[in-house]
């Protein structure tokens, strides 16, 4: 693997910031991402950037709004690897939506791997690992054999209502326990 195009900042400074000096750097991370794929598309337009994205994902790139959303309480606690991470990751998807001209292509396909490993030198990954409890509060409890779950008042409606749920890992059936104190 390349070493990474961007350098990685630095931990200490990134963890002294404030929420408003975050998110200027998040900012400037971007725009370095946005530089850094212009040299391969020099037409590529600079996205839009919002931090308005809630629930379990980090980021997000939306064509149709221009640009790309990213998840403020996720960036807050998850400061370096979000700068790391994330930000390549939602800058390769805008730069392969712009170099296939709009053609669907897999979101996580080759021409995204590509981008990741070849422009980035970042290995391709298609989740984070963050911990998303408090972004994405799941008050509903269910269980399965090997663990507990947490449920959104939306998924909870759709279990109530018939949909079966099953454990990714143990494959049983999530059963409900109650409402977690909030």
């Amino acid at each position: 693997m390349t070493e990474p195009a961007l350098p990685d900042p630095d931990p200490t400074r990134l963890d002294a910031l404030d929420r408003a000096a975050l998110h200027r750097a998040l900012m400037a991370r971007v725009e370095a991402a946005w530089r850094l794929c212009r040299e391969l598309h020099p037409g590529l337009p600079r996205p839009g950037v919002w931090l308005d994205l809630r629930g379990k994902g980090a980021g997000q790139a939306h064509f149709a709004r221009g640009g790309l959303r990213f998840n403020p309480v996720l960036l807050e606690e998850n400061r370096l690897a979000f700068m790391v991470e994330v930000v390549p990751h939602e800058m390769a998807h805008w730069l392969v939506h712009h170099l296939e001209d709009g053609h669907r292509v897999r979101p996580h396909g080759r021409e995204w791997q590509t981008v990741m490993r070849r422009l980035f030198g970042l290995t391709p990954s298609t989740t984070h690992r963050f911990d998303t409890e408090r972004a994405s509060p799941a008050p509903y409890r269910y269980r399965c054999g090997c663990r507990e779950h947490g449920f959104t008042a939306r998924r909870h409606a759709l279990a109530r209502g018939g949909r079966v749920y099953r454990c990714r890992h143990c494959t049983e059936t999530l059963v409900y326990l109650g409402r977690s104190a909030v």
